[in-house]
């Protein structure tokens, strides 16, 4: 009976394995179908059409992913479409009149999906002729963004049948695309022809460059649509691991489908008085949205401004700093002035203009002096509690000292200088108060160090030596060495430096290829895009010396015009931006090591040379939900038969 009962048992066993086998989960398999076009009116491809409602119909439900931004109609429409999902079908109402003899194409790119278990259709455009006749021809390629080729998503690139320059300002584009999150575009229902192509970042909807806030992008050549008949592999997947078989099918390769636009931002040279801003007492700035060459000029309406200020402009002086040379201004709360300066007029000139402003200070002198009553009476009370202690006390508030700040601390390469900065402007220093000092770790000795100081701005110094590897330093202020022109001073300081020693550090030698003779700027890069080095050079050779240990990028700046940076293009000048080129690989560095390598600038194009590792624009992931089954049914211990007919 027992042996009965065991066998029982395991058949019975068997039987229950079987059917988890055989069985399907609870709610059965998902549908991994994508949607299937089944109808269209007007017909897909039809000739002759006068109907500007289309009606695009499925075998099932679907929804379509934002289509104002998704979808593309070419030739562009001056007025949205409205394009609506229903249920199964997506309507299709185009407002603008319909251009005759002319193909239109929708482009819902990756847009439909079924409704139920998000399958994406996968790519898919629809068209139409005005007349007898259908536009085939395609033209693709990417638009990156010129200072950093970056991809650029969301881009319009259109095509102009005529080669005005004129036109990109003047007319809509002839035919359009939008560019993906990989920057690629296809550019389809083209007629046969010679074409200029252009990118737009179009901020107004009006197909036109016609403000110059809007990215763009343009180049020489011109552009003759073409195709041939081609080859490509076609893989089918038996599942996510195994392929089914290898095809060699026929296709009509449309050219030219690599081309390259490099966009920018053109330099806004209007300029516009923004705003004055007076946080703290002792200065106040004047914003503008473009800088000029001469500053503006200053008549005090209740106080004398000659001499009265410090001022301090950024580098392309759209911003400028005054800082208040007398206290008794500092102390004014109101600074009314008469403000001369170069403003763009209506027709884009610089004229001189006069205006008057009021620059309030938001620190108030009655809250300061408040501020300050509340300071001298906490100070008298400890000095109180310290008298009455029988303790050292003082009889006078000490004046609040000058903070200065150093930088770097502890450790510093080779080929860093010390910076020293206050938050206030400073007087000039006398270097007999300033020392450095060194020794070897060996040596107890301290031996005196020739150094040079210089001024930055008018708040921060930089101090400079022969700095040697491995040797540490002591830098050495005397009290009130450094003064502000508010008349604090510093106390003495002591900071103590050491040098990293050389096997510390790597060596990086780049040859450029085809650059010899060419002014370039070479720029090592860290996982951020962040420039860690860089180096000059004419004779194709870069350098970089006392490199930590790590990953780095190469950055390469063609720099036609020698002004030691990255600029931009302007349209109406017809100037290109200045070419920016990226090593495509990472370059690691080893300490100890000397790393040389060599490198072709030209020997990809732009769009494939940024690293993926530190390009920020990604791009999208395909939309697929195939294979849900198979994982499904991996971890329910169940087998999946896939249906590779659907």
């Amino acid at each position: 009976m027992r042996a009965i009962s065991l066998l029982t048992l395991f058949v019975a066993t068997l039987m229950l394995m079987s059917c988890a086998k055989m069985g399907s989960p609870d709610g059965g398999w998902y549908d991994e179908t994508p949607p299937r076009v089944i109808g269209c009116s007007p017909a897909d491809k039809g000739v002759n059409v006068n109907r500007r409602h289309i009606y695009i119909n499925f075998d099932e439900f679907i929804k379509i992913d934002n289509p104002s931004q998704n979808v593309v109609v070419s030739p562009p429409q001056l007025n949205q479409p409205e394009i609506k999902g229903q249920g199964k079908r997506i309507s299709v109402e185009l407002l603008d009149s319909l251009k005759p003899n002319t193909t239109y194409t929708i482009d819902f790119s990756s847009a439909i999906s079924d409704n139920n278990e998000g399958n994406p259709m996968g790519s898919y455009t629809y068209s139409f002729s005005t007349g007898d006749h259908i536009d085939t021809l395609e033209v693709s390629g990417y638009v990156v963004e010129a200072s950093n080729l970056e991809p650029v998503k969301g881009i319009l690139v259109g095509l102009y049948d005529s080669i005005s320059n004129d036109y990109f300002k003047k007319k809509p584009m002839l035919r359009v695309s939008k560019t993906d999150a990989s920057g690629h575009f296809t550019i389809k229902g083209v007629a046969p022809g010679t074409y200029r192509i252009y990118a737009l970042q179009d901020a107004d909807g009006d197909f036109v460059f016609s403000q110059k806030s809007e990215m763009v992008a343009f180049q020489h050549e011109r552009v003759v649509p073409s195709f041939k008949e081609d080859t490509r592999q076609d893989t089918t997947w038996l599942d996510s691991l195994h392929i089914a078989s290898i095809k060699t099918v026929p296709y009509t390769h449309f050219l030219p489908d690599n081309i390259c636009l490099r966009a920018f931002n053109e330099v806004m040279t209007d300029r516009y008085y923004l705003k004055a801003e007076r946080k703290e007492a002792d200065h106040f700035t004047l914003f503008y949205t473009y800088g000029d060459s001469i500053l503006p000029s200053i008549t005090g309406l209740n106080f004398n401004a000659n001499n009265a200020f410090i001022i301090e402009p950024t580098e392309h002086k759209d911003t400028i700093t005054y800082w208040l040379r007398d206290t008794t201004l500092v102390n004014q709360d109101t600074l009314t002035m008469a403000l001369t300066h170069h403003i763009t007029d209506t027709l884009g000139t610089l004229q001189l203009q006069t205006d008057t402003i009021k620059i309030i200070s938001k620190e108030t002198y009655a809250k300061r002096t408040k501020d300050l009553k509340k300071k001298m009476e906490q100070w008298q009370k400890e000095q109180d509690k310290l008298k009455k202690r029988g303790e050292p006390y003082d009889t006078l508030m000490r004046p609040e000292p000058l903070k200065i700040n150093m930088a770097p601390l502890g450790e510093m390469d080779p080929d860093q200088n010390i910076w020293i900065t206050a938050k206030k402007p400073l007087n000039d220093v006398d270097t007999a108060h300033i020392h450095l000092y060194s020794h070897q770790p060996t040596d107890s000795l301290w031996y005196a160090e020739p150094y040079r100081i210089g001024r930055k701005d008018s708040q921060t110094f930089v101090l400079k030596a022969a700095w040697k590897p491995e040797m540490e330093y002591s830098l050495e202020i005397d009290s009130a060495a450094f003064q502000s022109i508010y008349g604090q001073a510093s106390i003495a300081i002591k900071q103590g430096v050491r040098v990293r020693s050389l096997d510390k550090y790597a060596t990086l030698l780049m040859t450029l290829q085809g650059m010899e003779g060419k002014p370039v700027i070479a720029q090592l890069l860290d996982g951020s895009d962040q420039v860690v080095k860089e180096a000059t050079t004419h004779n194709g050779q870069a350098e970089f010396f006392y490199l930590k240990a790590g990953k780095y990028y190469m950055r390469m700046i063609l720099d036609e015009n020698q002004n030691g940076k990255w600029d931009t293009g302007d349209y109406d000048a017809d100037r290109q931006p200045e070419k920016v080129y990226y090593y495509p690989e990472t370059i690691e560095c080893r300490a100890k090591w000397d790393l040389t390598l060599t490198w072709n600038p030209n020997a990809r194009p732009f769009n494939k040379q940024k690293p993926e590792q530190i390009t920020k624009q990604k791009g999208e992931k395909a939309k697929s939900i195939k294979h849900r089954n198979e994982e499904r049914a991996k971890k329910l211990g169940i087998e999946y038969i896939p249906n590779n007919n659907l």
